[in-house]
């Protein structure tokens, strides 16, 4: 079913919103909140309406009910003293009032994925944590299933459009059915919960691998990704054929026993803090120059806007806290899956040595020194010919 008004659509079973061309970062509790305005917008919709739909009976705040009015607006252009598509009717709720045409599902459209999608759709799901908590995971391609682990900061969406990502995701989709997630508190998965921590990652990915019913798959970790899949391997060998880690590490920053590494976790903190939603990019570009030094500017501002556009301040900071205090050296003799660990010589994220500690602590691990600085290796690198063609050598051994 899909909602238009003006030049916004909204999919519901595709979780979109679009304007144009353009897609709209929207976050999950806001995109409900909008499905249900349409939905019922022959009358008007109270407050109580709203907590039982959209958060399921819990208690919230004004405040937090107001927040999430207020991005609703803004999303499809409106706001709280236009009330042109959303009116707020005195002591009774509120109703969206502009003109709407419903029509079937949409059709998938390739430009709108980029150049290289290359006709490939991919469909975003649901499911829920042992906690409660909606994890969104998304699914393309065809062929044996290749399942990535959700790493430090990801949108199912922008991710499929992004010109730091695209190229990897479409590669790896080409000849596979690729299985990828938002953790929580980031992209379309839920952002307001109560546990942020390692073993919620790991657990975030079982849930995954459960909805999706696979018996047994390679899996694929990148960055904090990494520890997240060493610790699911070791628990469950009988499901992983294969294990690829990528710019990977063993101990987060406040867990290396360098005083350097602790104040350098504290500053990043601080700036998250007092920087991470704001308009200007300044703060953010810090993260950017780090993970991609080498990109160009389109990709700089596509990573800029992701970083603001996939979480929080707060999530931003609940996350980086969880990565800086993970530490798997117990969890790598354990491992008794094949495993290859690529990594960058000059990666300013996470340091070589670390990549080099997880490939030695593995039994049996392959180990891939890579050219280059970027955390992330871009289409353009020197090094992501090789680096594509290890990974799929390595899947088809």
């Amino acid at each position: 079913m899909q909602f238009v008004f003006g030049d916004y659509a909204l999919d519901v079973s595709r979780r979109e919103l679009r304007h144009g061309s353009g897609l709209i970062a929207v976050e999950p509790q806001v995109f409900d909140l909008l499905v249900y305005l349409l939905q019922n917008r022959d009358r008007v919709v109270s407050k109580d309406d709203l907590l039982e739909v959209v958060w399921g009976g819990r208690i919230v705040s004004e405040s937090t009910l107001t927040s999430r009015i207020n991005a609703a607006r803004r999303a499809v252009g409106d706001s709280g003293e236009q009330q042109a598509l959303i009116r707020t009717i005195a002591r009774k709720g509120i109703r969206f009032v502009g003109a709407v045409h419903e029509t079937g599902a949409a059709a998938a459209n390739a430009d709108d994925m980029g150049p290289a999608a290359g006709g490939l759709r991919q469909d975003i799901h649901f499911c829920s944590a042992p906690d409660g908590v909606r994890i969104a995971y998304a699914e393309v391609g065809h062929g044996p299933p290749l399942v990535k682990t959700a790493n430090w900061l990801s949108h199912l969406e922008y991710d499929w459009q992004s010109p730091v990502w695209r190229h990897l995701l479409h590669a790896l989709a080409s000849d596979r059915r690729l299985i990828r997630y938002d953790a929580r508190g980031n992209g379309l998965s839920d952002w307001e919960v109560d546990d942020i921590s390692f073993e919620a990652f790991v657990r975030d990915l079982e849930s995954v691998v459960e909805a999706t019913g696979l018996q047994r798959f390679p899996l694929m970790g990148m960055s904090q990704g990494c520890a997240v899949s060493v610790a699911y391997a070791v628990r469950h060998p009988e499901r992983v054929s294969h294990l690829v880690l990528c710019g990977g590490f063993v101990r987060g920053r406040r867990k290396r026993g360098s005083v350097t590494d602790t104040e350098q976790s504290e500053a990043v903190v601080t700036l998250m803090r007092h920087g991470w939603g704001q308009e200007n990019p300044a703060f953010r570009q810090i993260f950017t120059s780090l993970f991609i030094p080498g990109g160009s500017a389109e990709q700089v501002q596509w990573f800029n806007d992701l970083q603001r556009i996939t979480t929080s301040a707060e999530n931003a900071v609940r996350i980086r806290q969880a990565v800086d205090e993970i530490d798997v050296s117990n969890l790598l003799p354990q491992l008794k899956v094949p495993t290859l660990v690529l990594n960058c010589l000059n990666d300013a994220v996470h340091p070589f040595d670390e990549g080099r500690r997880l490939a030695a602590g593995i039994p049996g691990a392959r180990f891939v020194a890579l050219e280059g600085s970027n955390h992330i290796i871009l289409d353009g690198d020197p090094a992501w010919p090789r680096f594509i063609e290890e990974i799929g050598n390595f899947l088809r051994s």
